[in-house]
């Protein structure tokens, strides 16, 4: 993410237009290939959550070789980082102009799908080789690597407001 972002500002210094125009567009349709990979995770049976217990939705997956219904957490990404995302971007767009003021999309996303990611977190099965953090037994990597995403967000929201409408 670090090394597209850096490729994405020296294209646009190159072009001399507005790095946070271009994250305002990105933000605005990355949703969709977050959607679509969620899904095709899903499909894999990669990534998925604890077991759910006596939900009703809970999937045996295969690839995890114990029989045990699990939490789809793929869905539940594909659900909030894509598709509620995708909305809460588009209405913000669409009733507040948030394109008049640079950065305030990519802020919006960055702080609905750092948020989706993790309240996920919280039902998804830590990565095997990391375990959860700190101790604790909620704390994961995921959580962590989103953080700074969560700041940069707020970072952005508040630097977009605090200039006058372009």
């Amino acid at each position: 993410l670090v090394g597209i972002m850096l490729a994405m500002a020296w294209f646009v210094r190159r072009r001399r237009g507005s790095i946070l125009l271009l994250f305002d567009l990105l933000g605005s349709i990355a949703t969709i290939g977050i959607f679509i990979v969620r899904i095709t995770n899903f499909i894999n049976g990669e990534l998925y959550g604890k077991p759910s217990g006596d939900l009703a939705w809970g999937v045996i997956f295969p690839t995890a070789g114990d029989g045990v219904p699990r939490h789809p957490t793929q869905l539940y990404e594909a659900g909030l980082e894509g598709l509620a995302t995708f909305l809460i971007v588009l209405v913000c767009t669409w009733h507040l102009n948030t394109l008049k003021r640079p950065g305030l999309t990519a802020g919006i996303f960055a702080i609905c799908y750092s948020a989706s990611r993790i309240l996920v977190e919280f039902y998804r099965l830590p990565d095997e080789q990391v375990g959860y953090l700190f101790g604790t037994g909620w704390i994961t990597m995921g959580m962590m690597l989103t953080l700074p995403l969560l700041a940069t967000g707020i970072a952005l929201i508040a630097t977009a407001m605090a200039r006058p409408r372009g």
